[in-house]
């Protein structure tokens, strides 16, 4: 296991999206494994697209390390209906945040990017060399090209600057936070939610997009700020890290563990007129093996865990009061 870099305890560490899925994970992580002084700051106190609101609040409160978690997220439709600010707002929350820490000499910074900033067709699994290597996925362009000129960011002020800022690529995320609206969420909230009414309304097939043929690799959100934690303390290099659970199946194998998780007996139906998106999407995880992190959650009992809180959180207390990515 690499050394400590960067050490945590005794520090003030800003967690970006402290109220979105990943960031509310990191939270609990650093509560539960740290002696640091965790900061947060609401949406509706701080709009992270505007610098000058970031820079303020940075000096203010001084934070010695940076997660930056905070992202414009969502599924193929909502990737599609609303480009412009995926784009635009990826891109303004990634520069305010970055710039902002490097005025208020943050000793560390940690970017959340994501494995679609990969070319659509890279060779599988797709190691951090691939990036910029071919074209992107197209369902997703707007968002994958905002994470990258993040990455980009990062290293760019490593070698004006001097900062200590590191990014990792995280893969197919799910757990509890997440977006459970069946058209805006991604794919395993989204089915979830769609076999749940499905269960309620007794109905007797669930429509799920594509083909059924994709091959995706999923990480529960909880592993993710595991790592992000490990990364933070212990990866100091320019080039990203890929985050993944070392574990790929298909879409419509996905879709019978989802189903068995939330109980739904009718049938599984493919809509091949619907996007597949990328054909397989799986991480190469050597730089994060040498590290010496592994992902310990399995994908069945990582279901049936999210579907327990979505029940709790969206349907017994309602979406506005849950924690939403």
């Amino acid at each position: 296991m690499a050394d400590l870099d960067f050490p945590l305890n005794g520090q003030r560490v800003f967690v970006a999206g402290h109220q979105g899925m990943v960031g509310s994970a990191i939270v609990r992580a650093l509560r539960g494994q740290r002696r640091c002084e965790v900061l947060t700051a609401p949406r509706r106190s701080l709009d992270l697209r505007r610098p000058e609101r970031v820079e303020s609040w940075m000096r203010r409160h001084r934070p010695q390390a940076v997660f930056l978690a905070a992202a414009r997220v969502g599924g193929i439709a909502a990737n599609q209906s609303r480009p412009a600010e995926f784009l635009h707002d990826n891109l303004a929350i990634a520069s305010s945040v970055v710039e902002a820490s490097r005025k208020a000499a943050v000793g560390k910074l940690l970017f959340l990017g994501s494995s679609c900033i990969y070319p659509r067709l890279a060779p599988q699994p797709i190691s951090e060399a691939a990036l910029l290597t071919g074209p992107l996925e197209a369902t997703n362009e707007w968002y994958a090209v905002a994470k990258i000129a993040g990455v980009k960011l990062c290293e760019a002020y490593r070698r004006q600057h001097g900062c200590n800022f590191v990014s990792l690529m995280p893969t197919n995320l799910y757990g509890p936070g997440d977006n459970f609206d069946p058209e805006s969420g991604h794919v395993i909230p989204a089915l979830m939610r769609r076999m749940h009414d499905a269960k309620a309304a007794e109905r007797d097939s669930v429509a799920v997009w594509g083909s059924g043929a994709p091959r995706r690799e999923f990480l529960h959100v909880d592993d993710l700020a595991d790592a992000c934690v490990f990364l933070m303390e212990r990866y100091a290099d320019a080039g990203p890290v890929n985050v993944g659970s070392g574990q790929e199946l298909s879409i419509a194998e996905l879709a019978a563990l989802i189903k068995d998780a939330v109980g739904f007996r009718g049938n599984i139906v493919f809509d091949a007129s619907r996007p597949d998106g990328t054909p397989r999407k799986r991480l190469d995880l050597g730089r994060l093996d040498q590290l010496g992190w592994r992902a310990r959650r399995a994908l069945p009992s990582g279901l049936e865990e999210t579907y327990r809180w979505f029940l709790a959180a969206w349907i017994e207390t309602g979406p506005e009061r849950s924690v939403r990515r």
